[in-house]
């Protein structure tokens, strides 16, 4: 085993002890080892999709983080071929969900992805698809 140490909000922190206590989890360890599991398998499934797809791009951001916007907007206009339509929800003062209907290359959707995964302020990403190729 490999110790490790990571910081975190402490509300966060506090909704993760919560779901853990929820699910009989004896320790925080083996609940971080597990999402680390399932993040790795979610990683591993979108990585093996290739060719065309369809599909919607979900993303819930703190509007409130400097420049999240910008960032999102230049994205999401660096890849307008594969972007059919997005639809922007308000979720509280400070957040808000984006839902991203893609279509197209799976290599530049899942590009789009990582792009707008690794800009700050963004929480929470994820992309869902048919996972099948689209017929002409």
């Amino acid at each position: 085993m490999e110790r490790i140490s990571i910081s975190l909000p402490e509300k966060l922190l506090e909704e993760f002890d919560r779901i853990l206590k929820e699910k009989g989890y004896v320790s925080r360890s083996e609940g971080i080892r597990d999402a680390i599991r399932n993040y790795i398998i979610e990683h591993g499934i979108i990585s093996q999709v290739s060719g065309e797809i369809a599909g919607t791009i979900s993303i819930i951001y703190d509007h409130d983080e400097s420049n999240v916007l910008d960032k999102l907007t230049d994205a999401q206009h660096d890849f307008a071929e594969v972007i059919d339509s997005s639809l922007h929800i308000h979720l509280d003062k400070h957040h808000c969900l984006e839902v991203i209907v893609v279509r197209g290359d799976s290599n530049a959707i899942k590009q789009l992805l990582n792009r707008l995964t690794a800009i700050k302020g963004v929480k929470y990403a994820k992309l869902t698809t048919n996972v099948a190729e689209i017929p002409e």
